[in-house]
């Protein structure tokens, strides 16, 4: 299993934390902190059960932060006439965007480009783009067919060579990785108790069921274990390495598919996103995401160590080229890539291609009683993690049912607020000179909410918090400190690529690096 080592002393919150594992037996134990781990962990404790959640490395320090950073219906599941699944997508996407996250879920203008000679034409992707916002009840208006001069003001590296006609429609996206830390929070806030850079070492059996886990602290090494009624399986990739723990001759249960993307920097701005497609069934993007462009993505089957995960030439190559159908040369020349990252999707276990596979939850129970968990994406987190709890409630050979109340329909992510608001607040709240920068404090109410009025009270305390960590980028040092003493980051990457924009956009250099390892030494 991936696992993280940072050897220093602990802070006494995360030596709370871990006292707090020890005590007593907690209802639920919940391994790896990826979508479903978080989302199970959120919903158990407003299930009124006592929760642990462990992370081998960081919360969505993996596949979870490795997406398309998309929140949308499936334009391309229409192709294969999973309306249902279409029409539920668009469901938890209105709940994401209205009531539960808009201050992190952001709508997206998309189009799809019909060229002379592609896969499908004008009036198929017409009725393609209207039947698709007909499934969510036309909230985002309607799809329709527009002109290509149209299309390239929206987007103005757009390629109108044999370019027919251009269809549009709406989705949203966000940042996984602010989406995935404020559910942990959530979580925390109900009442669960996690640890990250945590991995677990072994299984612990009563009378030959699985009730808890070894784990080993991978900042200090110390080593400790934590009981639980329950078990959760929800590593990801890893799920059938830990089930193997709980049974060395359990079968494979899942097979696995890389997702590579690349972080480019685009020569002007774009107000429009674009799916692009490749055959009758996959499509690319290419998609405004923090003043960049993200491509992508790639599926092929992995086979590797899923710790060694990552793009590979082939990989790249292959971006651009699908990339270059649509977009210009001059954007996509290598030397503007910035950032390049692969996740893994976990599919159930089968023949066929990968990207014919279903992209469905797969649950199993072993011969020890472990749960394991696999699948899903972050359109649905909230739903997959609804789906398992009722499972739990339902099942009569889980010791739990009983103890566990209705959750809530919509409980909103901490610092639920329009980000418009939170920026004018931001900026309002201060004289010049030290009134903050528009650009910032728009960059920190999109990805904090309202929490980001706690990050302007460290600025504040400390004037200096307030300067960028790096002055190519939004981000600031109160978000590196909030990161370390609010958010459970413990190394460098968890503040440069996961709680903050930094490293995706090409600014994670040896100095940037430095002077966070040292924030974080000094806590």
């Amino acid at each position: 299993m991936r696992t993280s080592t940072v050897t220093r002393p602990i802070s006494p919150a995360r030596e709370h934390t871990r006292a707090e594992l020890t005590r007593g037996t907690f209802d639920l134990l919940v391994i790896g902190g990826g979508i479903l781990g978080t989302s199970v962990a959120w919903m158990a404790t407003q299930a009124g059960l006592r929760v642990a959640m462990v992370d081998a490395g960081d919360f969505a320090g993996a596949t979870s932060s490795a997406s398309s950073k998309l929140v949308h219906g499936g334009l391309r599941y229409l192709q294969t006439g999973n309306v249902g699944l279409v029409a539920e997508n668009h469901r938890e996407r209105r709940a994401l965007s209205g009531s539960v996250a808009p201050h992190l879920v952001n709508p997206m203008p998309f189009l799809v480009p019909v060229y002379k000679g592609g896969p499908h034409g004008a009036a198929k992707m017409g009725a393609g783009v209207f039947l698709y916002s007909a499934l969510s009840a036309f909230g985002d208006g309607v799809g329709r067919v527009m002109t290509p001069a149209h299309a390239r003001r929206l987007v103005p590296d757009l390629r109108t060579d044999g370019l027919k006609a251009v269809a549009a429609y709406h989705d949203h996206q966000m940042n996984d990785s602010r989406v995935a830390v404020m559910t942990v929070r959530a979580a925390v806030e109900a009442g669960a108790v996690v640890l990250n850079h945590a991995p677990v070492q072994g299984l612990r059996t009563t009378h030959g069921r699985v009730s808890g886990a070894e784990v080993r602290d991978g900042v200090d090494g110390t080593e400790f274990g934590i009981d639980a009624r329950l078990v959760l399986n929800a590593t990801g990739p890893w799920v059938d390495h830990l089930r193997r723990m709980e049974d060395p001759a359990a079968e494979p249960s899942i097979r696995l598919s890389k997702g590579a993307h690349l972080v480019v920097k685009p020569n002007r701005p774009w107000r429009a996103a674009l799916t692009v497609p490749v055959d009758k069934y996959r499509v690319s993007f290419a998609i405004p995401w923090e003043d960049h462009l993200l491509l992508g993505t790639t599926d092929e089957e992995f086979t590797g160590d899923p710790a060694e995960v990552a793009p590979d030439r082939a990989d790249v190559d292959q971006i651009l080229g699908e990339a270059g159908t649509a977009v210009g040369a001059d954007v996509l020349d290598p030397a503007n890539i910035t950032y390049s990252f692969a996740g893994l999707r976990v599919l159930p276990g089968g023949p066929g291609g990968t990207s014919a596979a279903k992209r469905e939850t797969v649950v199993t129970r072993g011969r020890g009683g472990m749960l394991s968990v696999a699948g899903g994406k972050w359109t649905t987190y909230r739903h997959i993690g609804r789906t398992v709890i009722d499972r739990l409630r339902r099942s009569r050979s889980v010791p739990l049912a009983e103890d566990m109340s209705p959750t809530l329909k919509t409980v909103p992510l901490p610092g639920i607020a329009r980000p418009e608001a939170v920026a004018h607040r931001l900026t309002a709240d201060a004289e010049p000179p030290r009134r903050m920068d528009p650009l910032v404090a728009r960059h920190l109410a999109t990805h904090y909410g309202s929490v980001a009025l706690d990050l302007a009270d460290l600025v504040r305390e400390d004037p200096s918090l307030g300067e960028r960590i790096h002055p190519d980028g939004p981000d600031i040092w109160a978000q590196a400190v909030f990161a370390r003493d609010n958010e459970w980051a413990e190394t460098a990457d968890d503040v440069l690529r996961r709680r903050t924009t930094v490293t995706v956009r090409g600014l994670d250099t040896d100095d940037v690096r430095a002077r966070v390892e040292a924030l974080l030494a000094g806590r």
